[in-house]
């Protein structure tokens, strides 16, 4: 038996600038971020540096000074990544890597690689890759240095093309097929939304390890995968759970936000991002223990508003109570988010107080309607209880006084019904 060695972590140096509306404090967390980030991908941060600067250096984003000496530093400390919090263009890229002789990333091409990892369905996969080719087709430029000429064969004219020329069209040509691939998914995802409309849906959103997954085993009482990581859920996954007797719910998760998030990634993932656009009902759900969670909720709206989402029901719920340290940012929370509910999903507190909104909600969305049916159309009343959710029925001497709720996809089916002869 052959046992293969660990492969030794790669060792990264991580950079952020602060410029424009970013203060000290700001750019730290989101270094920290990006350290999460960065163990997630599963390298190791050896330094994290931050520079001050009035705007990006256009050839070094950080200016050439400043790149000389991380250079020393990164011979000095056998770095193998430098990773920058925002995204660099093709000419920093390929400055940077020159002087470092090493491998540099931005913060969208860091994302794209723990997506790449995480994708384990045929929907995830192809969403990833085509956001992944999206991104590096304007970046070619970092991996083509001789622009080698590719000669025409007997018969054709002119120089051909460079390799770059080629890589870029056959990109091209992969994107569109990839395209093709994830409008044959949305098609089916549509016949998939078309057999749930007879259902209230809610999804869960908010800024990536708040804790929806684990909000949704609490509520529906599933197994669905939960880690401590960033983006450990990239697929939607639905369940249904009972509000109470007749009122059902389908409740969706789906992949966590993230300040920054390739623009890319979110047009990529839009097939899977529909249970957002679709749902009636979206539950924010926000790590309350987090210092930065007003930012983070800033992020998600607007995500939110990306998604043509913003203005649908929302209940915002604060997770992670039992986790707080800091009691007088519930008093904060209470005063500027009345309407919230405060929850901890992992050991249940107040997912009752969760339920009751739920069920006002649904209260509403299925509003009572009172019809009459004669006492002898036994089929019909019958056939309504399948359609409805049946609240009352008073019998008279020759007709039944029915009040019920029902979606409004079956208050038409109802209608239709009560013209029916018999």
């Amino acid at each position: 038996m052959i046992t293969l060695a660990p492969q030794p972590k790669e060792r990264a140096i991580l950079i952020a600038l602060a410029f424009g509306e970013y203060n000290k404090e700001q750019v730290e967390e989101h270094l920290d971020e990006l350290e999460l980030l960065t163990d997630t991908a599963g390298a190791e941060t050896v330094f994290k540096v931050m520079q001050e600067r009035y705007r990006p250096d256009p050839a070094y984003y950080i200016g050439k000074g400043k790149a000389e000496e991380i250079a020393q530093l990164v011979e000095l400390n056998n770095i193998q990544l430098i990773i920058f919090d925002d995204d660099l263009n093709a000419t920093q890229v390929r400055n940077l890597e020159k002087l470092f002789e090493r491998k540099v990333l931005d913060r969208s091409g860091l994302i794209l690689d723990i997506f790449a990892s995480h994708a384990k369905t045929r929907e995830a996969k192809t969403q990833v890759e085509l956001a992944q080719l999206q991104y590096t087709l304007p970046r070619l430029t970092r991996a083509w240095t001789h622009l080698s000429k590719q000669y025409g064969g007997i018969g054709t004219k002119g120089p051909g093309e460079t390799q770059i020329e080629t890589d870029r069209r056959i990109i091209r040509f992969r994107i569109s097929k990839l395209k093709e691939n994830l409008r044959k998914i949305e098609s089916q995802h549509t016949t998939k939304s078309a057999s749930r409309k007879d259902f209230l849906t809610a999804t869960l959103v908010g800024y990536t390890n708040a804790g929806k997954s684990t909000l949704l085993n609490r509520l529906t009482n599933s197994e669905v995968l939960v880690e401590n990581k960033l983006f450990a859920t990239l697929d939607s996954t639905t369940r249904s759970f009972e509000l109470s007797k007749g009122k059902t719910i389908l409740l969706s998760d789906t992949v966590g936000f993230i300040r920054k998030l390739p623009h890319n990634l979110v047009a990529s993932f839009k097939t899977t991002l529909n249970v957002v656009r679709d749902a009636d009902i979206i539950i924010h759900v926000v790590d309350v223990t987090h210092d930065f969670y007003e930012d983070h909720i800033r992020v998600v709206e607007e995500t939110l508003d990306e998604l043509d989402a913003k203005k649908k029901t929302q209940i915002v719920v604060f997770n992670k109570v039992d986790d707080l340290k800091n009691r007088e940012r519930l008093d904060l929370i209470k005063s500027n988010f009345p309407d919230s509910i405060i929850v901890s999903a992992e050991r249940g507190i107040n997912i009752n107080g969760l339920k009751s909104r739920l069920t006002e909600i649904y209260e509403k969305y299925f509003g009572e309607v009172e019809i009459e049916i004669p006492n002898s159309e036994t089929r019909k009343i019958a056939k309504l209880y399948e359609l409805a959710d049946v609240t009352s029925i008073k019998y008279l001497d020759d007709k039944a006084v029915i009040k019920f709720r029902a979606s409004s996809s079956n208050q038409q089916k109802i209608k239709r019904l009560l013209y029916e002869t018999e």
